[in-house]
């Protein structure tokens, strides 16, 4: 089944953002374009490579009006000794979210039941709550913060202008399409 239009699950966790703790929402995430980053493990191998890649492009995730929210089934505690040991996690600004009961792992259907811990699942969601793009890898390829800034790009694109589309590789201040009966057969 898929997960584009779904409302995402109420929950209420703990986060290490800002060299602190903090109780995040779902109430903090609906108004504002949200990334909800899931990995599987802190002190692993390519998470790290993943959100520092993320950090790297935070600020312009921030500029579009984006907050992102790393995930993991690790408890707060654990992603703070991370930050305190690891030049590369020093580097997050962004909310860690800590899920050692999975419920929002379960909630956007990543979790791995049988070892506990999330797949490698990326997702974009709207302002009002909704889920409009992701995407489930295999746990031992990194995803790229340029690609999912580039479709977060286009998803706020569109969502402005619903009468265009975005082809692919599509990049801000590109062409788009208008859809009619006049582009059939002819792209």
């Amino acid at each position: 089944m898929s997960q584009i239009g779904k409302q995402i699950t109420d929950f209420k966790v703990q986060a290490f953002v800002n060299n602190d703790f903090k109780t995040i929402t779902k109430e903090d995430v609906v108004g504002k374009w949200s990334v909800f980053f899931f990995y599987p493990a802190d002190f692993t191998f390519v998470c790290p490579t993943e959100l520092e890649d993320l950090a790297n492009k935070y600020a312009e995730f921030k500029n579009v009006d984006c907050e992102i929210y790393s995930v993991s089934t690790d408890t707060h505690f654990v992603h703070k000794a991370w930050h305190d040991t690891s030049d590369t996690i020093k580097k997050i600004q962004y909310p860690m979210l800590a899920d050692p009961t999975g419920v929002l792992a379960r909630g956007f259907d990543v979790m791995i039941e049988e070892v506990g811990l999330a797949e490698r699942g990326t997702f974009i969601v709207n302002p009002a709550g909704e889920i409009v793009s992701y995407e489930v890898i295999a746990g031992n390829v990194g995803r790229n913060a340029d690609e999912l800034f580039r479709k977060l790009q286009a998803l706020q694109f569109v969502e402005k202008n619903p009468s265009e589309v975005c082809p692919a590789k599509w990049k801000e201040g590109s062409e788009t399409l208008k859809p009619s009966i006049d582009l059939v057969g002819k792209i």
